[in-house]
């Protein structure tokens, strides 16, 4: 399931419509969605904005193809674990394919965080949320203590934090994803530990 950003970019500029969401969604990220026009994608693709209707009417609706085929892996993955015994190595299995998935969609996800109140306003902060939801309901036992249900969640969004709170520290992306990687096994590993009682 890995991959580079530069992979996926590679992958996706087979087509006029992945072509659009990419620059795009460069243009959302670079100056923000409200500031972006969708002139100003035809202009950065060199096309007309007739040509650029025929495959969006409207800035959202570019957003939510983006967000679509993005997070797709999100869904797939809730699926997987939803057929899987609650073992913590499927837990851990869990965590390693999602910062995968937020390796491969990471503009996606800069710019959802960058843009917060925009994306709170739009379809695609709710259907985000009941992702995450998801996420965590693989992830969590109902029967463990408060504070192993919150370790659980917390390894998801130490990945997050791994993405946008350390980018700007010194060192190689990679290895901040390692880090963060590492540190939500652990806590994983922690809140199994105390939901089975095993030392």
């Amino acid at each position: 399931m890995g991959g580079t950003m530069d992979g996926t970019k590679q992958r996706r500029r087979g087509n006029t419509r992945q072509r659009i969401q990419d620059v795009a969604l460069d243009l959302f990220a670079e100056q923000g969605y409200e500031k972006t026009s969708l002139r100003e994608i035809a202009e950065a693709l060199d096309v007309t904005k007739a040509a650029l209707y025929y495959h969006f009417k409207t800035k959202e609706e570019i957003l939510v193809s983006i967000f679509d085929d993005l997070t797709q892996p999100i869904l797939d993955l809730i699926e997987w674990g939803r057929r899987q015994p609650h073992t913590l190595e499927t837990k851990q299995e869990i965590v390693r394919r999602y910062s995968d998935i937020l390796a491969d969609a990471a503009p996606l996800f800069r710019f959802m965080q960058e843009n917060q109140a925009t994306v709170r306003e739009l379809r695609v902060g709710e259907t985000f949320k009941e992702r995450m939801q998801g996420l965590r309901d693989i992830m969590i036992d109902p029967a463990a203590r408060m504070v192993d249900q919150v370790r659980y969640t917390s390894a998801i969004f130490t990945l997050h934090a791994g993405m946008f709170l350390l980018q700007d520290l010194p060192g190689e992306a990679e290895d901040k994803r390692k880090a963060a990687l590492e540190v939500a096994l652990d806590l994983v590993a922690q809140a199994h530990r105390g939901a089975t009682g095993t030392a």
